[in-house]
């Protein structure tokens, strides 16, 4: 009788236990938020964090405190990201193709699979930018000049084996020219390059078209529809280019952290993505949204792999 009022005992308790637990990731977020950005400020990671920490308060009920572990183009903060605690309270931005690339190249301290991604909330479309004056009007302006004068053609972008770099070479191939990469620190670099006439172009995103108007001019974008930003702007596929490529952002938890947890975070992002304001503030800034949430992020990552790999591999980015 003693054994079995224990044994009752003991059920009684793991079931108030596994309520408890319940009621604690229902409750989540109840305190702030530790969102690492694993570049610096100013870049699109920042910017979307930024607009999602300006919504946390009002839409999940806590605070986002933002912070930077800049380094390696992301390795350095993705490469500690496991060592952190897995409660839900620290999380971190992630990209495609850098979380697929980087490691494909070299040890840099995580593989694509270390990184657990919980929600997936833009991507950056990839496009070709010139300067207003350029003499490249159109982007046939471009590729006959390309291809009247072979290997002359610069193109800028941010950093090697990125989305703009990626850009550079399948735009190159398929529109049968060939055109120099230019890896530069960030977009803003890559527009002053632009600007001050160091290249003839950008293997970019439409971002810049948003944030630098006045001085740039959008050849084509890479969405599948004309963007609503942009709606002049032909997509490649209008073109004859099927590229509708760009540098997909979400964010990631330490492995430790539990499933509910993990579903937890998912569900808070996924509500402040959905917010009309928050959704106009990122496509008047020529950003392109995406709702791709836990797991399906991590089935996301992995069919993405194999279409970044191939195409870094027949570059000679990746052996």
């Amino acid at each position: 009788m003693i054994a079995r009022r224990t044994m009752l005992t003991a059920t009684a308790l793991a079931v108030a236990a596994t309520l408890g637990l319940a009621e604690k990731v229902a409750a989540y977020p109840d305190k702030p938020i530790n969102y690492i950005i694993p570049f610096g400020p100013g870049g699109e990671s920042d910017i979307t964090a930024r607009y999602q920490q300006s919504f946390s308060k009002q839409l999940v009920g806590q605070e986002m405190v933002v912070s930077y572990k800049p380094g390696g183009g992301g390795a350095v903060g993705w490469s500690q990201l496991n060592n952190m605690k897995g409660d839900g309270y620290t999380i971190m931005g992630m990209n495609l193709p850098h979380i697929i690339i980087k490691p494909a190249q070299k040890d840099v301290g995580f593989k694509t699979k270390d990184i657990t991604s919980v929600y997936i909330f833009q991507y950056t479309p990839d496009a070709i930018i010139v300067k207003k004056n350029s003499p490249f009007k159109t982007l046939k302006d471009l590729i006959k000049f390309a291809k009247a004068n072979p290997g002359r053609l610069t193109l800028a972008g941010s950093g090697k084996g990125s989305a703009n770099h990626l850009l550079q070479i399948r735009f190159s191939g398929l529109a049968g020219i060939k055109s120099a990469y230019v890896a530069m620190k960030g977009t803003g670099a890559t527009v002053q390059a632009i600007l001050g006439g160091q290249v003839d172009g950008g293997a970019s995103y439409s971002t810049a078209g948003a944030k630098y108007e006045a001085n740039i001019r959008l050849l084509a974008i890479a969405t599948a529809k004309r963007h609503p930003r942009f709606p002049s702007v032909p997509t490649f596929r209008e073109l004859g280019f099927d590229i509708t490529t760009g540098a997909f952002r979400g964010v990631a938890v330490p492995k430790s952290a539990s499933e509910s947890t993990r579903k937890a975070v998912s569900d808070a992002m996924g509500k402040i993505n959905k917010h009309p304001k928050f959704v106009k503030k990122m496509i008047g800034d020529g950003f392109a949204l995406v709702d791709v949430p836990y797991p399906q992020s991590l089935k996301f990552i992995a069919e993405k792999s194999g279409f970044y790999l191939k195409l870094a591999k027949d570059a000679g980015i990746i052996k």
